[in-house]
């Protein structure tokens, strides 16, 4: 078992409530429980020794792995190659017809013989909230109870094998020969278990026949038959995984604490929902067929704002956790090592409580994008919209931190000023649509003064392109927004000028940096790796300003960086390894819009 397995060497099983990360060697290192942002029961991805894992791998060494997924489903298989057969650990978490378990979590993984013979090899040692709390292990009738301070798991195993203690932990070894197959399932459940029903093999294939069923019927609904069926198949099931069922919102990564820089301090906390990301998500779900999902997103979004500014005086903050809880006071765990010795591992996250004034563009573009907006907000929704766009018609004009999250100081950020003029953009649009009473003038006033401003002190004509903030010369990947949002023609000659500058400085062989942290300081030691989000903006950007070569290698390019099962982290590092917190949603929606975008520009072509 590798002590360090690569952030790319996972892949992602999930409830619609909470996920968990298996390895290509067999081991479940990651699973946070009853919710994404809950402690985590397996952190071994975070501390080899005290995080916790759920192994089950081949009992000789130097077997030969490999991993994929049943086709269009969440269902994962992990092979088994050594010298005697092949093996199969197949993992998922079972849904049924009602989407997500209203009270426990199963985590199924069955093992089978393929050819020959092979040796299984289980370890299972959980280490509730965070490795910071101890569990009682009761073996009762083959079952193994590990009783936590708040939660029960239960481990049942099904077939020729026997739970074994190991302390507090358990393991077993079992060997099957071609076609025979055994199971362990862990039920989690918030006390006490109850009764737990009977582990049969017949129950087992119902619940794979349910799970398998269910993913086949919601991928069904896309509406996309584009050049990149499978990767974009790959990315919205993945954004589906990582979205909270009862409430409609998504976490922009299902990880905390993984590094941007491997021993770096660029470790932060991504298991809640970010208003920007998850707005930004709404347009590809529309474009993909998926209203129900952006329709529970947006009723979710429109119950953040509320009827004046809260007692911070800012109506909306940049994230919440996934049941709209603002509370996300940033700790450090210091009991942790950290993915590969990156230290500090923190949990919660301090960026909550920033000044980052784009989020009201964000909010306005997704509440906006659906034609009965009317009627999915009512009137109540619209007043409080009108209310939050009369309040930022007289405070948009003010510094703030970003969309980076940089923790370098306020200043007069470019896309912040941008994201506002969509705001009134769209909030001017929308009032003419649904012949509602808004303060059009006002809004039309705000709108255009942003607008000049922007164009006046948000474009360096030495530079030729639009810059990060006010009174600097630093280039901004962010800004590959721009045309997106119709702020911009994307074939404008000032933005085709700030591509042209963005390619000679942030780009490496079609890899987007976010920005140069020695031109532009943002207040953290250490660099980076390139920004997978902005590298797929910029193939959209190069898609609509019609440099349609260079756009479609740059993603032919892009989706050689995706794992062995299609999944992305936030960020590429120097020699293609993937960084940061896994799988990132913001990288997947972008993916998706890309990859519209190319279809688009070259049907018209060929047209």
């Amino acid at each position: 078992m590798l002590r360090w397995p690569p952030v790319a060497d996972h892949g992602l099983i999930g409830d619609l409530r909470t996920a968990a990360l298996v390895t290509s060697e067999g081991v479940l290192d990651w699973f946070c429980t009853p919710r994404f942002d809950s402690p985590s029961m397996f952190a071994g991805l975070l501390d080899h020794d005290r995080g916790g894992h759920f192994a089950i791998t081949a009992q000789t060494s130097g077997a030969t792995t490999r991993q994929l997924y049943l086709a269009d489903t969440a269902i994962l298989v992990t092979r088994l190659m050594t010298a005697d057969g092949v093996g199969e650990v197949i993992d998922f978490m079972p849904l049924g017809e009602a989407e997500a378990p209203a009270d426990r979590h199963r985590i199924v993984r069955v093992m089978r013989v393929t050819r020959g013979t092979v040796g299984f090899r289980l370890a299972c040692r959980p280490r509730f909230d965070y490795g910071r709390a101890g569990h009682k292990l009761v073996l009762e009738q083959g079952v193994a109870y590990f009783r936590g301070p708040d939660q029960t798991a239960c481990l049942q195993v099904e077939g020729p094998m026997t739970l074994e203690s190991d302390g507090q932990d358990v393991r077993a070894d079992v060997v099957l020969r071609q076609d025979e197959r055994a199971a362990a399932v862990l039920t989690v459940c918030d006390g006490p278990p109850g009764p737990l029903p009977p582990l049969t093999e017949g129950g087992i294939q119902r619940e794979f026949r349910s799970t398998y069923d269910y993913w086949h019927r919601w991928l069904h609904r896309s509406r996309y038959r584009g050049r990149w069926q499978q990767s974009v198949n790959r990315s919205a099931i993945t954004l589906k995984l990582m979205t909270y069922a009862p409430t409609g919102a998504p976490v922009a990564a299902v990880t905390a604490g993984l590094p941007e820089q491997l021993g770096g301090e660029r470790n932060w906390d991504y298991r809640y929902t970010w208003v920007r990301d998850a707005a930004l998500s709404v347009k590809a779900l529309l474009d993909l067929g998926f209203e129900a999902e952006a329709d529970a997103f947006r009723r979710w979004l429109g119950a953040r704002i509320p009827a004046g500014p809260t007692v911070t005086g800012e109506p909306l903050q940049v994230m919440y956790r996934v049941d709209g809880d603002p509370h996300l006071d940033e700790e450090v765990l210091g009991h942790l090592e950290g993915y590969g010795g990156s230290a500090p591992v923190r949990i919660g996250n301090g960026a909550a409580g920033q000044l980052q004034l784009d989020i009201y563009g964000e909010v306005v573009f997704a509440l906006t994008r659906a034609p009965d907006i009317a009627q999915l907000a009512g009137y109540n929704g619209w007043q409080r919209l009108r209310a939050l766009l009369d309040w930022l018609a007289h405070t948009w004009d003010r510094p703030d931190e970003g969309i980076w999250e940089t923790r370098g100081g306020r200043k007069d950020f470019t896309l912040s000023r941008v994201m506002s003029w969509v705001a009134f953009d769209r909030g001017i649009r929308l009032a003419a649509q649904v012949a509602r009473p808004a303060d059009v003038a006002g809004w039309t006033a705000a709108r255009d003064a942003i607008f000049e401003q922007v164009m006046d002190r948000g474009y360096s004509t030495r530079r030729g392109a639009f810059v990060q903030h006010y009174g600097a010369e630093v280039l901004d990947a962010a800004l590959l927004l721009l045309p997106s949002v119709g702020f911009l023609s994307p074939k404008d000659h000032r933005w085709l000028s700030t591509l042209d500058a963005m390619e000679r400085e942030l780009v490496s062989d079609s890899l987007v940096h976010r920005y140069n942290p020695a031109a532009s300081p943002d207040g953290l030691r250490g660099s980076e790796g390139t920004f997978s989000l902005c590298s797929f903006l910029y193939v959209e950007a190069l898609a609509r300003a019609g440099r349609l070569g260079v756009a479609r290698y740059a993603f032919d390019k892009m989706l050689t960086y995706a794992n062995h099962v299609g999944l992305f982290a936030e960020e590429i590092g120097p020699t293609g390894e993937q960084l940061g917190n896994f799988p990132q949603a913001f990288t997947h929606l972008a993916l998706i819009n890309a990859a519209l975008a190319l279809d688009e520009e070259l049907d018209r072509t060929e047209r």
